[in-house]
């Protein structure tokens, strides 16, 4: 239980963070089970009523996923993570501040994050594309943003 106050501490940190405001949440449904419990979020973006996460836009929905997901990497770090279109349901201020908490991680962990949106590509080292020019012919296609930057100075 130790584990879940320390998830549950980040988690409020970085909803707060990801929301600009707000206050969120996640509490076991039994306490006296707590291996078996399951758990509830509740979540109360900036100026509305808390709600359980089910009532949320998707975007909401999806920002307090990822501060849950943040939450849980905060307190057992791994070297790596891998994020599948997280920021689709984002728009151009909520990516802004997802991608400084990955900025932020980046630094002791490397991130893989599967993604159409272009202000999460230029937040990237690299960027590995996959293409396909003739059907069932696949092409992979790798960029070094760093490398890119210097050869056009």
């Amino acid at each position: 239980t130790q584990t879940f106050k320390q998830v549950g501490e980040y988690f409020k940190e970085f909803f707060r963070r990801l929301f600009n405001g707000g206050h969120a949440r996640i509490y076991l449904i039994d306490e006296n089970d707590p291996l078996e419990s399951g758990i509830e979020i509740e979540a109360r973006p900036p100026g509305k009523k808390p709600q359980s996460i089910h009532q949320l836009s998707g975007g909401e929905q999806a920002l307090t996923a990822i501060a849950l997901l943040f939450a849980i990497f905060q307190t057992k770090p791994s070297p790596f993570c891998i994020l599948d279109e997280v920021d689709a349901p984002l728009d151009d201020t909520n990516i802004g501040r997802f991608l400084e908490i990955v900025k932020e991680f980046s630094k002791n962990s490397q991130f893989i994050i599967i993604t159409h949106n272009k202000q999460t590509m230029a937040c990237a080292d690299a960027i590995i594309g996959i293409t396909q020019q003739e059907r069932g012919v696949s092409e992979i296609v790798s960029i070094k943003l760093n490398e890119l930057a210097e050869s056009t100075a």
